[in-house]
């Protein structure tokens, strides 16, 4: 077989077994039925895999190379709560096109244990929160912050899985609570900080209207108010 075959033999493995545990989650993952789906013999799978455990790592695995991938296909918004928000979307996206991959990834639950590929999009996340934090935009630490997008980007996608339907009012509405939380801009109405915050986070979101050099000046000026003794 030629190296492009087994490629092409191997994705049809991972394919077939990430459908099956999708379409049956809880349920014990049958290798002569993934051999079948794929159209290929036992020995065949565990030539590529070695075992079921192999297997099931591998489909992880592919599932991260497979986000990641469609992630990097896309600028990112240079604004890094922007970047959150696109790669909340992408995130959801991901998880609705690929349910078999995404619920290995992040429904199948091992107490103590996390996948080792698991942590590349997380990587990714905490630049983000950091370089937000960097600019003053944050109200709780960076690694904090990451990990209330993570576990609510998570929820949601999950959620849509399990009803076999997209919700995107519910993705929006947890989206901009998640990160009006993180950015403490969920409660604005009396305080001037809050006011502030809310004001930067508009002029970074849509940079356009101001323009560039205009909304960095702006949050520079609503930043060094904020920090005036009252």
């Amino acid at each position: 077989m030629t190296p492009e075959g087994q490629a092409d033999t191997r994705t049809r493995l991972l394919s077939a077994a990430a459908d099956l545990i999708a379409a049956s989650p809880g349920e014990e993952l049958s290798l002569r039925a993934v051999c079948d789906a794929a159209g290929v013999k036992m020995p065949t799978l565990y030539h590529f895999f070695g075992s079921k455990q192999g297997l099931i790592e591998a489909v992880i695995d592919h599932g991260f190379d497979m986000y990641l991938a469609e992630k990097s296909s896309h600028e990112p918004p240079a604004d890094p709560i922007q970047a959150i928000r696109s790669g909340w979307d992408a995130h959801v996206a991901f998880g609705l096109a690929n349910p078999g991959f995404y619920t290995l990834m992040y429904g199948k639950i091992r107490p103590g244990y996390s996948p080792p590929s698991q942590s590349r999009p997380s990587q990714v996340l905490r630049s983000l929160t950091r370089r937000a934090g960097e600019q003053g935009r944050l109200v709780v630490p960076a690694e904090q912050a990451a990990a209330h997008i993570l576990v609510c980007n998570i929820g949601v996608t999950l959620r849509q899985i399990v009803l076999a339907e997209e919700d995107r009012p519910l993705s929006i509405a947890v989206r901009e609570g998640a990160i009006a939380w993180i950015t403490g801009t969920h409660d604005t109405t009396n305080t001037i900080d809050g006011n502030v915050r809310a004001l930067t986070e508009l002029a970074a979101a849509h940079p356009d209207i101001l323009g560039h050099a205009e909304t960095h000046l702006l949050t520079t000026w609503l930043q060094r108010l904020a920090q005036t003794p009252r």
